[in-house]
């Protein structure tokens, strides 16, 4: 197996038209974690003409729903979450410049999609591994619907973040390759 390719973000349309379909890939830089409540909330923004609390551009967002950090930590467990739970609202949250997502489990055809036409990627973090993920974490910060706890939009920054592309901006799909 190869070393995993570095990619720095914010995630541009251009990385992410770069990449493809089972490469293992270790992510560095600012990225932000929510859930589906979360996203229902910037959805609910974007259909009112309201400001929203972070620039869509380049983001990618984990699908993460974190413990609580223990003494001296930054973060709990931080496993992914399934994934399609946030479909109804990803094509919408993609057209507006998101260009990374990161979760567990396949994504609808809506979402492969959106990512085809506007250029954007899955990522597969590996459930199971949480305590191991959240060492990558290096800083976190809510920004935004802080009444949701776990579930809230947080900042997080990240360094050497092991994932896999799963599915991307060409219609590659790791769940369907033999």
């Amino acid at each position: 197996m190869s070393d995993p390719i570095r990619i720095d973000l914010p995630l541009t349309r251009q990385k992410a038209r770069s990449l493809r379909a089972g490469q293992v890939v270790e992510l560095f830089g600012v990225m932000y974690t929510a859930r589906d409540a979360a996203h229902k909330r910037l959805i609910d923004l974007i259909e009112t003409g309201a400001e929203l609390p972070v620039d869509l551009a380049d983001i990618t967002i984990y699908y993460v729903g974190p413990s609580p950090a223990a003494p001296g930590a930054v973060i709990g467990s931080a496993g992914p979450t399934s994934s399609y739970r946030m479909d109804p609202y990803s094509p919408t949250l993609i057209e507006r410049g998101q260009t990374g997502m990161v979760g567990k489990g396949p994504r609808g055809q809506k979402v492969v999609d959106a990512m085809c036409e506007h250029g954007a990627v899955y990522f597969a973090a590996v459930g199971g591994a949480a305590a191991l993920i959240a060492q990558s974490i290096k800083s976190y910060e809510i920004v935004a619907y802080e009444d949701l706890g776990a579930e809230a939009l947080a900042r997080i920054t990240v360094e050497a973040f092991p994932c896999i592309v799963a599915q991307d901006s060409m219609g590659g799909d790791l769940y369907k390759q033999q």
